[in-house]
């Protein structure tokens, strides 16, 4: 079966084509993916510093159909020839999903072929299957994005169970916020661990949020106000050099961060006996927590799992594997009802 995936959750519009005679056949999940094409808008909200939800909507409406025809001439196939659509109907933002969604449905009943809203998350979660070492079912999803940070148990395809989330700011907003606090340009997470690597250990002590909570939910709003404090108390009259003093308390930030993140990770291991850990996301691109779990797994004994780097961020390849796994479960939308999107949806009810 070859799938279509169409994702515009947020700022990046990804469209992809997805074969399952690999995944079927029990072969390397990658080696599925026929075709792909991204557009990424971060350019066009950099100059306001943040998503601007309208600008954000009309682009994807700019983009789809070039985007369309080069993910279908990458794969060499005629539009004819897929068989099923996926798109992300949420959670994100509503006009952006609209687009999508919009855009699927139409192409499907075209086409007079079956279609399947996709859980943005879901497509996050599944998309390390995609990877060379990818994970066998059970085990643990850390969830790490921008408006995102849940761990879940995955006992298979639709088959989630929470464990624990963000109680406020997820660590992407995190990493965001403390970008603006030391100047850095939207968006600021890639930034700041690229500040984070110059930074000299041990200059701040930043609180670790929740981290003796005695449950696996997260905060990172207290982080971020430390940092805020700290920027607060540096004065233009300091000897201190202002470049080490934003890359120091960068490194303590990052620091904090990951270790919150891998702590409450090998906790969950340790309490559910699984031995496999997932990380997926856009944060999941990380190196300094993609080191720090490697090194905890290592000495507790377990694996962690990530999807390719370049599938780490909104893509529609995500979108097309998710669907066409949903659609080999037997599900589909539901005739020609009219379309609709979901900007809140919990994913243990997907």
């Amino acid at each position: 079966m070859i799938v279509l995936g169409i994702e515009t959750s947020c700022d990046e519009t990804g469209i992809a084509v997805y074969d399952t005679k690999n995944w079927e056949a029990g072969q390397a999940a990658g080696l599925g993916i026929l075709g792909q094409a991204l557009h990424s808008q971060v350019a066009m909200h950099r100059e306001y510093g943040g998503v601007v939800p309208e600008l954000a909507s009309r682009d994807h409406i700019r983009r789809v159909l070039p985007l369309l025809e080069q993910a279908l001439d990458e794969a060499s196939l005629p539009l004819e020839s897929i068989d099923a659509i996926a798109y992300t109907q949420g959670p994100g933002l509503a006009g952006a999903l609209l687009v999508g969604t919009a855009f699927g449905r139409s192409l499907a009943l075209a086409l007079n072929k079956p279609s399947i809203g996709v859980h943005h998350l879901e497509g996050h979660l599944l998309s390390p299957l995609l990877g060379e070492s990818a994970p066998r079912f059970p085990f643990i999803a850390l969830l790490v994005s921008g408006g995102h940070t849940q761990l879940m148990a995955v006992e298979g395809v639709g088959q989630y169970e929470l464990l624990g989330e963000t109680v406020d700011d997820a660590a992407g907003e995190a990493f965001d916020k403390t970008a603006k606090l030391l100047g850095l340009d939207y968006p600021g997470g890639a930034a700041v661990s690229l500040l984070a690597e110059r930074g000299k250990p041990g200059r701040f002590d930043l609180p670790r949020p929740m981290l003796h909570s005695g449950d696996l939910d997260f905060s990172f709003s207290g982080l971020k106000t430390a940092v805020l404090n700290q920027v607060n108390r540096f004065s233009p009259d300091s000897p201190d050099d202002k470049a080490q003093f934003d890359a120091d308390l960068a490194h303590a930030f990052v620091e904090s961060l990951v270790d919150v993140l891998v702590q409450k990770s090998a906790k969950v291991i340790k309490q559910t006996g699984y031995r496999d850990l997932v990380l997926a996301g856009g944060v999941g691109a990380n190196k300094q927590l993609r080191a720090a779990l490697n090194a905890r797994a290592q000495r507790d004994q377990f694996q962690v799992h990530y999807p390719p780097l370049q599938l780490c961020t909104d893509n529609g390849v995500m979108i097309a594997f998710a669907g066409a796994l949903r659609l080999l479960a037997g599900h589909q939308d539901g005739g020609t009802a009219a379309f609709d999107v979901k900007p809140r949806w919990d994913l243990t009810a997907a």
